[in-house]
Formats: structure tokens, sequence, C-alpha cells
């Protein structure tokens, strides 16, 4: 968020800050549930092959554990970059 965006919520009354918070806060938990659905449709695929035995077999289960633990670097490593240009462009103002 830029200073001047910053400045507009400061300018708000207190029902409408809430709304706003309310409102992020849904978006976050909208976005969260995306990436947690996205990567169980991912590894999933990617990783189960039939359904002959009620769980996992051992290979399909550590497919999906590294398949999961590489979503989730790639995502936080995005999330770090995006931090990074925010950063960057945040001092340029």
């Amino acid at each position: 968020m830029d200073k001047s965006m910053l400045a507009d919520m400061d300018s708000l009354g207190e029902a409408d800050k809430q709304r706003m918070s309310t409102m992020i806060d849904q978006l976050q938990i909208r976005d969260s549930l995306r990436m947690y659905n996205s990567l169980v449709e991912r590894c999933f695929t990617d990783c189960v092959d039939t359904f002959k035995h009620k769980s996992l077999q051992k290979q399909e289960e550590s497919c999906v554990r590294r398949c999961a633990e590489k979503f989730l670097k790639h995502s936080m490593r995005v999330g770090m970059r995006f931090a990074e240009l925010n950063q960057g462009a945040a001092t340029q103002d």
C-alpha cells in the first residue's frame, strides 16, 4: 500500500475503517483458500495414479509431500519478491 492510500484510510471514519478491515480480511481468506485449493488440485493430479486403495501408496504420499513443499517454497519466494518490489516502489515515492 502506498502512502497516499494510507493517508486516505486515515481520513475514513471508524465505521468505514472497520468495513475496509473486514473486506481486506475476507480477501486474504479468499486468496489463502484459492492457494490451498490450487495446491491440492495440482498435487493430487500429479501424484495420485489409482483408486485401488483406501489410503495413499508410499510413492504417492512422498510425491504429494514433495509437491506441496515445492509449491509452498515457490509461493513464499513469489511473496518475498513482491514485497521487495513493493519496498522499492515505496522508497521511490
